[in-house]
């Protein structure tokens, strides 16, 4: 009885503890971020999670309070809450990246030139996806070796344009030496009938 009553006040403190976790992460998470709420449509939001930090210029702004799939589009639709003093511009682009190779996810903000800013739940027009580090490593490891030849595989033979062009130019030069023996044999002729016809 005794032993029953000592496991049952050690499960009560556990589930306290954890009650308490849970009521400070609340409290102190996404969910008190003093801000407004924007969203914000991405092809995939791999590695993002709930409280992953909103950044711009490489300082927090923000946090992921949320995220979606769009029914119609299939589109994952992320909600962000930004800080009240932070105004972002209708041309804002936001895009998901990492700190390094192995870093967690965030969500970076660029600002652009146009006056006129997002309202309230308000929407992020321009995004870019997250960059696969693995298939990027795939593609240049497999990408830069060479295929093997297959086996019994004939090698098509390689056109030789010297070859070609050597009788080409042998025939040219052969034309110009007719053309040459032609000339002097005209100009011979020539000499020796002026010379009969002279007195």
């Amino acid at each position: 009885m005794r032993r029953s009553l000592v496991e049952t006040l050690i499960g009560a403190v556990v589930l306290a503890v954890a009650g308490l976790f849970l009521y400070f992460t609340y409290t102190t998470g996404y969910q008190k971020v003093d801000g407004y709420e924007v969203t914000a449509k991405f092809n995939s939001v791999a590695g993002l999670t709930l409280g992953s930090d909103v950044r711009m210029s490489g300082i927090k702004v923000g946090s992921v309070i949320g995220a979606r799939l769009d029914p119609d589009s299939y589109l994952a639709i992320l909600r962000l809450r930004i800080e009240k003093t932070i105004r972002l511009p209708v041309d804002t682009t936001a895009k998901i990246t990492s700190d390094s190779l192995l870093g967690s996810n965030y969500v970076a903000l660029e600002a652009g030139a146009e006056t006129k800013l997002i309202p309230e739940n308000g929407q992020i027009q321009v995004t870019q996806d997250p960059i696969n580090v693995v298939d990027l490593i795939g593609r240049f490891i497999f990408g830069s070796t060479t295929s093997p030849k297959q086996p019994g595989s004939k090698q098509q033979p390689q056109t030789q344009t010297q070859p070609e062009t050597q009788p080409q130019t042998q025939q040219n030069q052969t034309q110009q030496n007719q053309t040459q023996q032609n000339q002097t044999q005209q100009n011979q002729n020539q000499g020796g009938s002026g010379t009969t016809s002279s007195p």
